[in-house]
């Protein structure tokens, strides 16, 4: 694995490397010596998955309040989204900000998103798998969110979102919240 620093503290984009001959090829996705030998979790409580017909579906931006706070490491394994995370941890010096990547079938590159980052992905195309481990299990009392188009976060979307949860729609602005992000 190759792992990418990315411009916001402690999390990192990895591209796997891949050996491969006539069968096709092997990647490692997770190794636990060379995850902590970065910082990163070692240990992951669950594997979620996520399809999505249509394009333009959008899913987040989720995260887990402290104690719980989840880890996340994420593929795209059909199709292809963008993944956008924002570092809502207010001691960090890249608080508030936020980055895109891209993560397709194609590329097969991974997220590796860490505790105290709020975390969604745009479908940008039709039938979209995404897979991904958490660090800590679901605890529904500790589940937060940000809205996607929250003027002060300032993401631009790379295409319209068209299809969203209530719940997703719903989370309050950075400006109308009285408790600490995370």
């Amino acid at each position: 694995m190759i792992f990418h620093e990315t411009k916001l503290n402690d999390a990192f984009l990895i591209e796997l490397q891949r050996r491969g001959d006539e069968r096709g090829f092997f990647a490692r996705t997770m190794c636990k010596e060379e995850f902590a030998a970065h910082g990163m979790q070692t240990e992951y409580v669950q594997q979620n998955m996520s399809v999505s017909a249509d394009r333009g579906t959008l899913r987040g931006m989720h995260y887990q309040m402290k104690p719980v706070g989840e880890a996340k490491l994420i593929r795209c394994v059909r199709g292809a989204i963008v993944d956008i995370i924002v570092d809502i941890r207010a001691e960090s010096s890249t608080y508030l900000q936020h980055q895109a990547f891209e993560l397709n079938e194609d590329n097969k590159h991974e997220l590796y998103v860490p505790p105290g980052f709020a975390h969604a992905f745009l479908t940008l195309t039709d039938n979209v798998e995404v897979t991904y481990l958490v660090s800590s299990p679901y605890t529904p009392s500790a589940e937060r969110g940000l809205r996607y188009d929250d003027e002060r976060l300032g993401i631009s979307w790379p295409i319209p979102v068209t299809t969203i949860s209530e719940k997703d729609a719903a989370w309050p602005l950075i400006a109308e919240r009285t408790d600490p992000l995370y």
